[in-house]
């Protein structure tokens, strides 16, 4: 139990989008090259300037003798064998060698100095960001759906730091990452996952599983986590979407069946099929999208309004276009309207 615990822990975690600057190979290359440079030039130094060295063993100062004494000088070993007696091999030591010494040692521990800054300024970019981030959209599962869904969010004005995409696979977390958004690994049944995605201060949250109990699973700790947010989940058999609905999800999509009754549509009608689909690619065509009641609408009756009204929503009543309680427009009214893609306003959510 305690293994698990202590993986669970290492591969629950959040994961903010970054730009890797260079390859790690790459660098730890650069660094080596660097530090043989340093060492060829103190090479060079000691050897034009031999006749200024005493070697304890034989009086005489060779190629070997130059190596030797650069490297043991570089890395503060000093053995004292060998030793510049000559005012002028001193003072090449004290102007050049030992600034060449210290940058030696910054080469040699600037691979872990690096570690070191990366992982502060990682802890204080999480840090900022946990701080800054309110009524934002989480997104649990990050497969075809939730990418879709992800897509949709942001042809309508939401912003990519304001979304959280939760999976419990590293790889799709990277995709996510690779691509601007901020990632939690971690199996989302779980509320100390959806606690690392802030979800109990979130606005609104989109559940994409790729199973019907891990979405109920979810609904479930999410709701608790998380009273007012609107929750939408997708199921893929419609016989489990009232249970989502008893779990606390506000919508629930059955996509196979949404995906059936597309399909079957299309062949009936496939023009009637295209304008479907086109309605539900948000920022593209036509698109379907909910707004306010502007007060130049107040008192006008459905069919009166610029926009095509296919329903209002008053209160918690969804009305459609033909219902005549639906006419006159109130103020307090939301209208979801079809509109072509270039004169749409951002999709706003239900309050």
């Amino acid at each position: 139990m305690a293994r698990r615990a202590e993986e669970f822990l290492v591969t629950s975690r959040v994961k903010l989008p970054r730009q890797v600057v260079d390859r790690p190979l790459r660098q730890v290359a650069k660094r080596l090259l660097m530090a043989l440079a340093v060492l060829v030039i103190t090479v060079l130094l000691v050897w034009m300037d031999r006749s200024g060295y005493h070697d304890n063993s034989d009086d005489s100062v060779d190629f070997l003798d130059a190596v030797y004494y650069a490297t043991v000088t570089l890395s503060t070993t000093g053995y004292g064998d060998i030793v510049p007696y000559s005012a002028g091999a001193r003072l090449t030591n004290v102007l050049l060698i030992t600034p060449l010494r210290v940058l030696f040692l910054i080469i040699l521990v600037g691979t872990t100095l690096e570690v070191l800054t990366e992982r502060t300024r990682e802890e204080w970019r999480l840090n900022r960001w946990r701080l800054r981030l309110r009524d934002h959209t989480v997104i649990i599962g990050f497969g075809t759906k939730g990418r879709s869904a992800l897509q949709t969010l942001t042809a309508t004005g939401v912003k990519q730091e304001q979304i959280v995409v939760v999976d419990p696979s590293e790889k799709v977390i990277e995709t996510a990452n690779a691509e601007g958004y901020v990632g939690v690994i971690g199996d989302a049944t779980r509320s100390d996952v959806l606690l690392r995605a802030e979800l109990q201060r979130a606005h609104q949250i989109v559940i994409a599983t790729q199973r019907d109990d891990t979405a109920v699973l979810v609904t479930l700790t999410a709701r608790q986590l998380n009273r007012k947010a609107k929750i939408v989940a997708a199921v893929r058999e419609e016989e489990n979407a009232p249970l989502l609905r008893q779990s606390g999800a506000d919508a629930v999509i059955t996509s196979a069946s949404a995906a059936g009754r597309l399909l079957g549509l299309s062949v009936l009608s496939p023009s009637a099929g295209a304008v479907m689909e086109d309605l539900i690619q948000q920022g593209s065509g036509l698109d379907l999208i909910e707004r306010p009641v502007i007060k130049a609408e107040v008192g006008l009756s459905v069919r009166e309004t610029k926009d095509l009204v296919v329903s209002v929503l008053r209160g918690h009543r969804l009305l459609g276009y033909d219902d005549p309680a639906a006419s006159p427009l109130q103020l307090t009214d939301r209208v979801i309207t079809i509109v072509r893609a270039d004169e749409g306003s951002p999709l706003n959510s239900v309050e």
